[in-house]
């Protein structure tokens, strides 16, 4: 795909065994199957948005609208980058970065998930190792924040092992039931202190403009 008009599925960010990149349509297809088969515990509801209550069908249908739709959304004042993470050649979840006026306040936000058939082999940190390098060495972040539920201990540990902090507790409504979320931040010099992954960038400079960086 020669990506002429919309640079920015030029992107391509790489860890030791993982690619992230925009997926053009058959990856899609591809990252929709994924969602299809699980993300997690069927007994376990990790998003405050609850899109994996739906049957396989209409995640796959909701993960591949979702994709289309950060693309046509897109402007440079408010953007959401959502990659399909691919391991060994194949599609195991996805990685989202957003921000909103990021020429002023330097803050991105991440969200993920992984297929459940990929999970507990360190996939999940080292994915958003990658979206941290290329926050903050790319596109110069000041800080990152993310949120995992309370009892999440999955996402709460890839977050405390990358060097995020505490920073404080809301209350949201899922499923009609109240749930204690847990933020968390890092800033640029805490993750200079911590990163340990390797990562490279390849196509950021011709697409940096729509940042707003």
């Amino acid at each position: 795909m020669k990506p002429q008009h919309w640079p920015l599925y030029g992107l391509r960010i790489r860890t030791p065994r993982l690619e992230l990149r925009l997926p053009d349509l058959e990856l899609l297809d591809d990252l929709a199957s994924v969602a299809a088969g699980g993300v997690h515990a069927p007994d376990e509801m990790p998003f405050t948005i609850p899109w994996t209550d739906a049957p396989p069908a209409e995640r796959a249908r909701a993960t591949f609208q979702h994709v289309l739709h950060t693309v046509a959304d897109w402007s440079p004042r408010s953007w959401t980058l959502s990659l399909a993470v691919l391991h060994e050649g194949r599609a195991v979840g996805r990685q989202d970065l957003s921000a909103t006026d990021f020429g002023v306040t330097g803050q991105i936000t991440s969200g993920s998930w992984l297929g459940l058939a990929h999970q507990g082999r360190g996939i999940g940190t080292e994915m958003r190792a990658a979206i941290l390098h290329f926050a903050f060495a790319g596109l110069g972040a000041r800080s990152a924040v993310t949120a995992a539920m309370t009892d999440n201990a999955r996402s709460l540990g890839v977050s405390r092992r990358l060097g995020y902090l505490p920073d404080g507790l809301a209350v949201a409504a899922v499923r009609g039931e109240p749930v204690t979320v847990q933020r968390l931040r890092i800033d640029r010099a805490r993750w200079e202190e911590c990163r340990s992954i390797e990562v490279t960038v390849e196509g950021l400079d011709d697409c940096r403009a729509e940042f707003g960086a």
